[in-house]
């Protein structure tokens, strides 16, 4: 009989076993849908008018609380997601749409959480480009769950959400056709500790002068009181523009009122209450009406007005023979200004002959002050409309 007994008991145990086992295949199971897998790649699957979702089979923990995801291809509309959603996340949903969910939507620079309207949260993604998502590790002990999210190995921002962060799976989001990114859920968030702290880079170190404006990140925003002519925020960089890095971007994450947000050069004791442009040694393109100032308050018509989302960029075409006077003043990238006559040209990139026959045209012409880095081009544009160049 004792016998009997043990192999009966020996038989449910090796049932609950089984069980155990099912139900934890179940649990710790991947799921997508209008996606396909191929290892570490995902890609959309569906007819772009419906959303596809992956959330990943295990939450994040302590011992894996970031994960990483590569754009490989933006398709047509480059709309991919990432973010954390709760385990059985309804997979016709993006990430940061439904309650409970939090996610950084690439195509816009918008933080979804638990809603269908985003707020501005960093800047556009594109082909190439990494988006992190993690949970600070305070997190698990005082039970208020911090996610931050990274573009690119460098913290966007954090959000604070409801709920456990053993609650919150990984989860990714397309919506185009095309769409294809690589996942890696193991990936490591790269970030020094000092005495049990997270340290981030505030990137303030870039700059060497800042009036009105603060740095978070990769974002400057304005501080200022915006009352007067005189109220003007002011970020200057530490380094000039120089044959190695000669050229820098920026994209207008909010607008503002009136988007009075201008970019360009100026020498290193520009006045910190004064537009880029508007006094003697500087130069810059105006997002809010397009125009170009050179040392004037008064600009001329040079290209398109810049909104939300908008990339202005602004560089220096050094010319083949320039050559680094260590013992020139100008070293320091300070503007300088020469009596010649310049034109604005429509073609960011012209050949010698066009040089040539633009050097003669130029040869009656009245002069007049114009700013100038040396003997070089400095070129302003606006991806996406035609770049013009300056030249100096």
């Amino acid at each position: 009989m004792d016998e009997i007994n043990l192999h009966y008991r020996f038989l449910n145990w090796r049932r609950r076993i089984r069980e155990i086992r099912e139900v934890r295949a179940v649990r710790y199971r991947e799921r997508f849908k209008r996606m396909m897998r191929d290892g570490e790649v995902l890609c959309y699957q569906g007819n772009s008018d419906e959303v596809g979702c992956y959330v990943a089979p295990r939450p994040l923990s302590k011992g894996n609380f970031y994960f990483e995801v590569t754009i490989v291809d933006t398709g047509v509309r480059g709309m991919i997601a990432v973010g954390l959603v709760p385990q059985y996340y309804k997979l016709d949903h993006q990430p940061g749409w439904l309650p409970h969910s939090v996610a950084y939507h690439a195509d816009d620079g918008k933080l979804y959480n638990g809603n269908t309207i985003g707020q501005q949260f960093g800047p556009k993604c594109n082909r190439g480009d990494r988006i992190g998502c993690g949970i600070y590790l305070e997190a698990f002990e005082d039970g208020q769950t911090t996610v931050f999210f990274t573009k690119n190995g460098k913290e966007v921002g954090t959000v604070v959400v409801p709920g456990s962060p053993e609650a919150l799976y990984p989860a990714v989001g397309m919506h185009s056709l095309g769409e294809e990114v690589q996942l890696d859920l193991q990936a490591e968030w790269g970030i020094e500790k000092e005495n049990g702290l997270m340290i981030v880079d505030s990137h303030e170190d870039e700059w060497g002068r800042l009036h009105d404006v603060r740095v978070t990140g990769s974002l400057l925003e304005y501080v200022g009181k915006g009352k007067s002519i005189v109220d003007v925020g002011l970020a200057q960089a530490r380094l000039p523009l120089n044959t190695r890095c000669h050229y820098y971007e920026l994209e207008i994450t909010d607008a503002g009122e009136k988007c009075y947000i201008a970019l360009g050069l100026a020498r290193r004791d520009y006045p910190k209450n004064r537009h880029p442009g508007w006094s003697r040694g500087s130069i810059a393109y105006h997002a809010d009406d397009g125009k170009l100032f050179q040392g004037s308050g008064v600009g001329d018509a040079f290209g398109p007005r810049c909104f939300e989302g908008d990339v202005m960029g602004c560089g220096i075409m050094f010319p083949r023979d320039y050559i680094l006077d260590s013992g020139d003043d100008n070293d320091d990238g300070d503007l300088e200004l020469l009596p010649k006559q310049r034109r604005v040209q429509n073609d960011l990139y012209m050949n010698d002959e066009d040089e040539e026959e633009d050097g003669e045209e130029l040869e009656g012409e009245q002069e007049e002050r114009k700013v100038m880095v040396r003997d070089s081009f400095v070129y302003i544009s606006k991806p996406s409309n035609r770049a013009r160049a300056l030249a100096l």
